[in-house]
């Protein structure tokens, strides 16, 4: 309707929409970041009201020319960080190698972490290896940081005959008990009250592990993340609450889920619950926030929310094209960088790196890569017939651990 039409103090109804379409440039003027090691590092046993602050400005550490500053800085020694590089580097790898074999017709869909590289990497090194780790669909990186077979992720991702998930989820949908990787599910945000449920078992039964989760902004808007958080701050669950907000759920910008009004961390301010804020793209910040919330979770203290702002270089999955939706060199210009960029810079800084070691190390990751990817094709890929250990018999297994009556009524009379 016209403004003539219109009735007198008529409602307008708001609807946020991103700054920048296919075909503009590239826009983050406006934005504004505390520089590196202006943000104080706080006492774990800091109270939830005293920490409030922290989710409206951007705990960072590195700072673009690669230098360490500030409270934050986590002091890991040189070879804790080469190792860390190169898990990036292989997971970086991976990610290309697995997403080409998809536009082959190899598997039927892939999600890479193009970009997100320094928060699951990061993570999974400041946590123990027997902490419980609930992910997202966007955090194969935890696996390689805890040397989880790489032929075994391609073997889930093709479903062929030694897929350890019999083929029964969908590819990149990964589990592994022993390695403390709950079953991903593509259902959004439920693996969050599954992982305060379970951090609440362990503080019951007086265990010494905690529990971490990841879920992207997007899914803060589901009911299952903020009947989660009730439940975490109310108990005082020991878990660690990660929001990976790279800025696009699937293909609806971050404002939808209410990113235009304020930050995701300060989801916890309304339920009493830390929230900090950490740039995704930094490893050293990634690692030391973490290490500070993980601290804090084995003093019987709670429960932390942690943003970590980044930015989701590549599509949202194989079945998207973010082209449709946001300027195609914006990743270029994203002001926080490149997270293995970013981490090469530093290690060259401290005189723990070179140009030379990285090519090298570079090309080490996609030659394991190649040789783990020839290797799990011959034992089958999606375009090959479904293997012959893929039998009847096998829909009854691995689903009860008593099979029910029903269950072995239908398997009887298959005759299998």
């Amino acid at each position: 309707m016209d403004d003539m039409s219109r009735k007198p103090n008529a409602l307008d109804l708001h609807v946020p929409s991103p700054r920048t379409r296919p075909g503009d440039k590239p826009d983050f003027s406006g934005w504004s970041f505390p520089e590196p090691g202006d943000t104080p590092r706080p006492d774990i046993d800091e109270s939830a009201v005293e920490l409030r602050e922290y989710a409206y400005g951007l705990i960072r550490v590195l700072d673009m020319e690669g230098n360490a500053l500030g409270p934050w800085t986590p002091h890991l020694a040189p070879e804790t960080l080469r190792r860390a590089i190169k898990y990036m580097l292989l997971l970086r790898a991976y990610d290309e190698r697995m997403h080409r074999a998809q536009r082959q017709g190899k598997t039927s869909f892939y999600m890479q972490s193009l970009g997100e590289e320094a928060i699951s990497i990061a993570q999974a090194m400041a946590l123990n290896a027997d902490d419980m780790c609930f992910p997202s669909y966007r955090q194969q990186g935890i696996l390689i940081a805890r040397d989880y077979p790489l032929i075994d992720m391609m073997h889930q991702v093709y479903s062929n005959a030694s897929d350890p998930m019999r083929g029964r989820q969908l590819p990149v949908m990964y589990s592994s008990k022993k390695d403390g990787f709950f079953t991903i599910s593509g259902n959004l945000a439920t693996q969050v009250p599954q992982a305060v449920g379970w951090a609440m078992a362990s503080a019951y039964a007086g265990d010494g592990r905690i529990c971490a989760t990841w879920l992207g902004e997007g899914s803060t808007a589901e009911g299952d993340f903020h009947a989660a958080m009730t439940f975490a701050a109310v108990y005082r669950a020991p878990v660690i609450i990660n929001v990976v907000n790279n800025q696009w759920a699937i293909s609806s910008f971050q404002g939808i889920a209410g990113g235009e009004n304020t930050t995701f961390a300060a989801r916890g301010v309304g339920y009493g619950m830390p929230p900090l804020r950490v740039d995704g793209n930094d490893f050293l910040a990634v690692y030391a926030v973490t290490q500070w919330a993980a601290e804090r979770a084995r003093a019987n203290l709670g429960p932390t929310l942690i943003e970590h702002f980044t930015y989701r270089g590549g599509p949202h999955s194989t079945s998207d094209d973010p082209a449709r939706y946001r300027p195609a060199d914006e990743k270029a210009s994203w002001p926080l960088g490149d997270p293995i960029d970013r981490l090469k810079t530093h290690l060259i800084s401290i005189g723990e790196w070179s140009e030379g070691q990285h090519k090298e190390a570079q090309e080490d990751a996609q030659e394991t890569v190649r040789a783990t990817g020839r290797e799990a094709e011959k034992v089958g890929v999606l375009s090959v017939e479904a293997p012959s250990t893929h039998t009847r018999a096998s829909m009854f297994e691995d689903v009860y651990k008593d099979l029910p009556w029903h269950l072995r009524q239908q398997r009887d009379e298959h005759g299998v």
